[in-house]
């Protein structure tokens, strides 16, 4: 007998999620796709593994210095060797977004700055219809400032929409990975909305 978890996953196989920039949203949520069995990941970063960045990050020190979409494939493929990962190693423009995530059903956001945010954010919704976008908001330091999910027809937002990084405020592993986690869960139920458990 298939189990429930057995048959989602055959089930996602099939679709495609796009995640823009490999950081701390960005890796977290791509992990906890791979694991669900999302059959198609697209990755887009043009950044490298640094040492700063393990705090938070999906990556580990036999990883420094390689190119965060490479690495990233890495550990994707050490959790779900089936899974088709499709790396962009350049920056993201309003040129190259539409064309890279095309296939896509689901776009995660995952940038630290907010001019980059809303670059994707208007690229998305004006050029890729289609396509649901998943963003991150309010998700630096480490105060328990509740979180909530804010849903506007193709775009959804994730975080406390308050806690913004700056000097004071950097972001932390806990409040990054439940955000990553809230936007990850936000794809699975857009992409299992049609699934029927088979008896």
């Amino acid at each position: 007998m298939i189990t429930v978890i057995q048959q989602i996953a055959d089930y996602l196989r099939n679709f495609s999620v796009g995640i823009a920039g490999a950081g701390g949203l960005g890796s977290n949520c791509a992990i906890a796709l791979a694991r669900t069995g999302v059959g198609n990941i697209y990755i887009a970063d043009f950044d490298i593994v640094e040492a700063s960045n393990l705090n938070r990050q999906y990556f580990f020190l036999n990883q420094i210095g390689l190119p965060k979409v490479e690495a990233l494939a890495q550990n994707i493929h050490q959790v779900n060797a089936s899974i088709n990962v499709v790396s962009f190693n350049e920056r993201l423009t309003t040129d190259n977004i539409p064309e890279f995530f095309a296939q896509c059903n689901i776009i995660i956001e995952a940038f630290d700055k907010a001019d980059q945010k809303q670059m994707l954010a208007e690229c998305v919704l004006q050029k890729i219809p289609d396509a649901t976008l998943i963003m991150g908001t309010g998700l630096a330091g480490y105060k328990t400032t509740p979180f909530q999910t804010s849903r506007f027809n193709k775009l959804i937002v994730c975080g406390d929409m308050e806690n913004e990084v700056d000097e004071l405020n950097p972001p932390m592993a806990p409040r990054v990975g439940i955000v990553a986690m809230m936007q990850a869960n936000e794809a699975l139920n857009i992409l299992l909305k049609d699934f029927t458990l088979k008896k």
